[in-house]
């Protein structure tokens, strides 16, 4: 039992040391993000008025590139977080069915509105995982992983969300610039003649020829 809580520990540890780098080094996706072209000054509101998340991704935003909205703002784009959920699920039990491991998960439900009332990011849902000891014994390290965990999870959706507005982005500069314009009705095309002239290249036919009046081929 000891061996194998020590193997589960050293991926805690290594997450420790990753999440201290990352916090070090700073959060930025600018030189990988690309921002729809077109989404303007951008307002990130949440249910909860304290998210951290919220607060984040608006950071992000701004890092980005984005003009962030200001509260006179009438047409700003709304990144909206409809729904944050935390839950904690045991995966391993010790010899005496206490949980020993779980399954920290964290959703969360979000859309991006437009002023003219489109979405170009639909509502859908992101849902990470990560797994972490719980000691039964000692529950101040357990709180101590989670809360950690949860810090780098918060910085993995911010990284999800603004990877979801790339996406747009990206397939909104694949389009064609413009569609070619259908003829109108009654207008004849390149390939269909217009009555009595003939297409370009086709030589005219010949005109039926009229006698001349009082010549002798024809008949009195």
């Amino acid at each position: 039992m000891i061996r194998r809580l020590t193997r589960r520990m050293i991926p805690a540890s290594a997450a420790l040391a990753l999440t201290l780098a990352v916090s070090a080094c700073g959060f930025h996706l600018r030189s990988a993000l690309e921002l729809p072209a077109d989404m303007g000054p951008v307002r990130v509101v949440s249910a909860d008025r304290y998210s951290p998340l919220a607060e984040s991704l608006a950071q992000a935003l701004t890092r980005a590139g984005a003009t962030p909205a200001t509260e006179d703002t009438d047409d700003a784009t709304v990144l909206d977080l409809l729904g944050e959920q935390w839950g904690d699920r045991p995966i391993a039990l010790d010899e005496l069915g206490r949980a020993q491991e779980y399954s920290l998960r964290y959703a969360v439900t979000f859309e991006v509105r437009k002023p003219d009332g489109t979405t170009p990011v639909p509502r859908q849902t992101i849902e990470l995982a990560r797994d972490y000891v719980s000691n039964p014994v000692q529950s101040i390290g357990t709180e101590g992983e989670r809360e950690i965990l949860q810090g780098e999870m918060r910085r993995e959706m911010v990284a999800s969300v603004l990877r979801r507005l790339d996406a747009v982005a990206r397939h909104t500069a694949a389009l064609p610039a413009a569609t070619p314009a259908m003829p109108t009705e009654g207008t004849p095309t390149e390939a269909t003649p217009i009555e009595g002239t003939p297409i370009e290249g086709t030589p005219a036919p010949a005109a039926p020829a009229i006698p001349a009046e009082g010549g002798g081929d024809t008949p009195r």
